[in-house]
């Protein structure tokens, strides 16, 4: 799989923004690790901001 280099800094940048990591240690990861913590962040993301099931107050 051919990246761009705009493509990789949007991810290294998603990775290292969330999990404050440097740049390298993104880097650092293979392609398919990379991908599965860029997944594991968007759930994350999802589920905390995702209004929660309950009873109301009302």
């Amino acid at each position: 799989m051919t990246y761009t280099a705009d493509r990789l800094w949007e991810e290294v940048v998603y990775v290292a923004y969330y999990l404050h990591w440097s740049a390298d240690s993104v880097l650092d990861l293979e392609h398919p690790a990379r991908q599965r913590v860029i997944e594991e962040i968007g759930r994350i993301n999802k589920r905390i901001s995702a209004p929660e099931d309950g009873p109301d107050d009302d």
